[in-house]
């Protein structure tokens, strides 16, 4: 990249998607400095999936985060009914080798302290809330609420759902509300269900629970509820609250948030954003939640960040134009990010379903449609169109 001989990424936001930016584009050899709002860097209580193409994307710039030592490969996938009573097996671990790489379920708190050492001595401020930018020939400038500055070459909007820096490119624009709230948690868990990478997905009426071995007697789960949007946005219920709701599910469903904390329980409200076109403009753009939050359903949020971050680098690496790079990076993912978050939506309103007879199809159609059609969502996902290996500058940064 041309202007300075080290290039400066000046990137808002310390989450998933921030804190992989900053170790792509310092393995390309940028500098690069992170701003986080929070007072201090601490992941949410609870967990998710990394999935194969992240990966594999870390992969072509040789960067290795050891996810299968610190949380756990997925073996395979089973949904189930409210019972407990099998409709499908999904041979996960099989059909993501085949992809080139495994997926991997991990608590938050791992994940950040993997993606914090590989970041190295990057440095992150903390308590900075960014309030807006300006762009010009010499850059981009940064402003935070307690009166600082930021400069660099590049901006990197990774400040999630209710990003600052989308509001000043886009002005305002109202969350897509599913209507039903998620609740989060990790806990010590132990179960004869609960066997080595065992991820299990319950399906009931207007709700669902998901049970997931992360490795090390840790155990991630997660619940849905439809109710109205105000209702999930102000959920402010007890865990006697969550144990009512899954009254008669399996056994281990009910096991599980019994051994949570209460404290540890992080009620979520679903939302998401219709897709948007336009992600930066001059040396401004935005990455992950930012850019594109989606439905949990096909289990990309995490992943397409980091992704995002991957190609980022590579075509900062193998160009002399900034503002052209990030020109390229969105044009380089916008057309699989737009299936993602158009088929999340979709497939989280059938997932949701109350009606009896949606009901019946769906649940009889994830019984008896062949295997390949029902992993071919997923391998979709996992699928966006990256090198074998980017270019990396003799003596980059970690």
């Amino acid at each position: 990249m041309s202007g300075s001989p080290r290039p400066k990424a000046v990137v808002v936001g310390a989450g998933i998607g921030g804190l992989a930016a900053a170790v792509t584009l310092r393995r390309i050899g940028m500098e690069v400095e992170v701003y986080e709002r929070a007072g201090e860097l601490r992941a949410a209580g609870s967990g998710l999936s990394i999935m194969s193409n992240a990966i594999r994307a870390l992969g072509t710039l040789g960067i290795d985060l050891g996810l299968e030592e610190r949380g756990q490969v997925i073996e395979h996938v089973e949904m189930m009914t409210t019972a407990g009573r099998t409709l499908r097996v999904l041979p996960y671990k099989e059909n993501c080798a085949k992809l080139g790489a495994p997926s991997v379920c991990i608590s938050r708190s791992e994940l950040q302290a993997a993606l914090l050492e590989a970041a190295g001595d990057c440095p992150i401020s903390l308590g900075a809330v960014a309030t807006g930018f300006s762009a010009g020939p010499d850059g981009v400038r940064v402003r935070f609420a307690d009166g600082r500055e930021a400069h660099g070459d590049l901006l990197i909007g990774a400040d999630g759902i209710h990003s600052a820096i989308r509001r000043q490119l886009t002005g305002p624009e109202p969350v897509r509300e599913a209507g039903y709230v998620c609740w989060l948690a990790v806990t010590r868990f132990a179960h004869p269900r609960l066997t080595r990478g065992f991820n299990g997905h319950y399906w009931g009426k207007g709700q669902r629970f998901g049970l997931h071995d992360i490795g090390h007697g840790n155990a991630y789960w997660w619940g849905t509820r439809n109710m109205t949007p105000e209702a999930a946005r102000e959920w402010n219920g007890t865990k006697a609250d969550i144990l009512r709701a899954y009254q008669g599910w399996a056994e281990e469903v009910t096991a599980a948030i019994e051994a949570t904390e209460p404290e540890a329980v992080i009620p979520v409200p679903a939302q998401d954003r219709p897709f948007l076109e336009r992600w930066g403009e001059g040396p401004v753009t935005l990455l992950g939640d930012a850019a594109h939050p989606m439905m949990t359903s096909l289990v990309q949020g995490g992943s397409s960040a980091v992704e995002d971050a991957v190609v980022l680098a590579q075509v900062c690496a193998g160009s002399g134009d900034p503002v052209r790079a990030l020109r390229a990076y969105e044009d380089r993912r916008r057309a699989h990010i737009r299936w993602l978050v158009e088929r999340s939506y979709a497939m989280s309103a059938i997932e949701q379903e109350e009606r009896p007879v949606p009901r019946l199809i769906r649940d009889a159609f994830m019984r008896f449609a062949p295997k390949s059609v029902l992993f071919k969502p997923f391998e979709t996902s996992m699928s966006a169109d990256l090198p074998t290996r980017a270019s990396v500058p003799a003596g980059a940064g970690r």
